[in-house]
């Protein structure tokens, strides 16, 4: 990590500011040479973290922009060396020309990921926090972004550190009387450890539970919109979207594959499927449609089931309820409230009957009316969703094998304490247990691991 490193670190397109990061040994030398500071202050004289106006100029120096520079010094800085933005308008050709300007000046364009990598390798970041910047930066719902930052600020460190620290307490106990047997030590006794060997275990049971709460924060509840042709699902997805995503004609059929997107709907981030209308198929590619739709009734946490509020009951209507796995929750709205009603309560209530646990209510996916009752219906099914994220949930997959593997170990190790056996076999266990942990904090990564996760990253970040 001795070269210099540069990249654009905002978006792509035009915008009214763009980024371009400079970081490593040669940072602030190189990026002098490219910017002069209105002030006449030179780079190796700023004030770290303070903004200085000037001109970029490429190598020839020929004025390319009027910016603003920042210098930020290692080791206090993101990636803990040298690190200098410049501030530029945000027309692409302008952050391009102002990387071509430090390439001439030897400094190479950084990887994916290569800024966050270098924080992480220079203990700026551990691993949980490194792999929480990309899930904030494809966050997109409030909720995942708000638990991604609380990871960020290292919420899973602060969890898995006594849980590590307790197990090396273990190790070094029982190394202490090994290797200085004429030391005053006391005696190693494994079975004094398992109060805090129980502990240990049941705190990363604790963290592997909440997984399934995290995939949820990130991915979403898959909420299949159900129903017959017509009754208004596709106006539904877009009405819960705020923008047209799926065609909405009078055509029946016209939906023939599944849609999805992601909401927040009564806080609940749902990723919403609409299907294909539930009516005897008129011809192939509207056959796979709706099986399609049943599938996606297979793999749901949620189902909604659209009924057409301005016209009574039909087969269909029973037949797309009898389709939704018996598990698996259910809201059922009456569509088109904004229509005169056909469809009765007592009529709604004989249906409903037949679906136990089922919500219901009215709607009108056209004018909106009822979409914060279909809120709340959703709030009710999964109360505890309703809490704001604290950053210890793990929503990484490779976080939570990792914990997983080391509650096994650990669970072990009290297994074998149990059984009286030797010292080496708990020690053996409690081994894997922290180098596992480790794997979730980085303090035991091999380094084709390291590159692995960082390939995720974009470039600038």
């Amino acid at each position: 990590m001795t070269d210099t490193i540069a990249a654009i670190a905002t978006g792509g397109g035009i915008s009214a500011i763009g980024v371009v990061r400079v970081s490593g040994s040669g940072a602030i030398a190189v990026a002098d040479k490219v910017f002069r500071a209105a002030s006449g202050t030179g780079l190796a004289d700023a004030e770290d973290r303070r903004m200085y106006y000037g001109e970029l100029r490429g190598a020839d120096g020929e004025l390319i922009d009027l910016c603003l520079c920042a210098v930020s010094r290692g080791p206090g800085s993101y990636t803990g060396e040298d690190t200098v933005e410049l501030h530029c308008h945000g027309a692409p050709v302008v952050l391009s020309e102002a990387l071509r300007a430090l390439y001439q000046h030897g400094v190479r364009h950084a990887g994916p990921g290569e800024f966050t990598k270098r924080a992480f390798l220079n203990g700026r970041l551990d691993m949980a926090q490194a792999e929480a910047v990309i899930d904030l930066i494809e966050s997109d719902t409030p909720i995942a972004a708000r638990s991604a930052a609380c990871q960020l600020r290292g919420a899973i460190g602060e969890k898995l550190a006594p849980i590590y620290g307790a197990l090396l307490g273990v190790m070094a106990h029982f190394h202490a009387v090994v290797d200085y047997p004429d030391e005053d030590i006391d005696e190693f006794d494994a079975a004094g450890y398992l109060p805090s060997l129980s502990s240990a275990e049941e705190e990363l049971s604790r963290m592997l539970f909440s997984h399934e709460r995290g995939k949820v924060l990130r991915d979403g509840i898959p909420t299949a919109i159900v129903g017959r042709t017509n009754s208004g699902k596709s106006s539904l997805l877009n009405a819960l979207l705020g923008y047209d995503r799926a065609i909405v004609t009078e055509i029946p059929g016209t939906t023939r594959d599944t849609i999805e997107e992601k909401a927040l709907i009564g806080g609940i981030p749902l990723r919403l499927i609409d299907t294909a209308g539930f009516r005897e198929a008129q011809d192939a590619v509207e056959s796979l449609g709706v099986a399609r739709t049943r599938d996606a009734l297979l793999g749901a946490g949620l189902a909604i089931l659209v009924l057409d509020g301005s016209e009574p009951l039909r087969g269909e209507d029973f037949f797309a309820l009898s389709t939704i796995p018996q598990e698996v929750p259910r809201i059922i709205t009456v569509n088109k409230s904004d229509l005169p009603q056909v469809l009765g309560q007592a009529e709604l209530s004989g249906f409903g009957a037949k679906s136990a646990g089922a919500r219901i209510c009215r709607i009108s996916a056209l004018t909106g009316e009822g979409l914060d009752a279909l809120g709340e219906k959703v709030r009710e099914l999964f109360p505890e969703l309703s809490a704001p994220p604290t950053g210890e949930m793990l929503t990484n997959a490779r976080q939570a094998e990792a914990i997983s593997r080391a509650r096994e170990s650990v669970a072990l190790a009290i297994e074998a304490i149990g059984e009286s056996v030797t010292p080496d076999a708990v020690l053996t266990e409690l081994e894997a247990a922290l180098a596992a942990i480790g794997e979730v904090t980085g303090k035991t990564m091999r380094e084709d691991i390291v590159a692995r996760i960082f390939e995720r990253f974009c470039v600038g970040k």
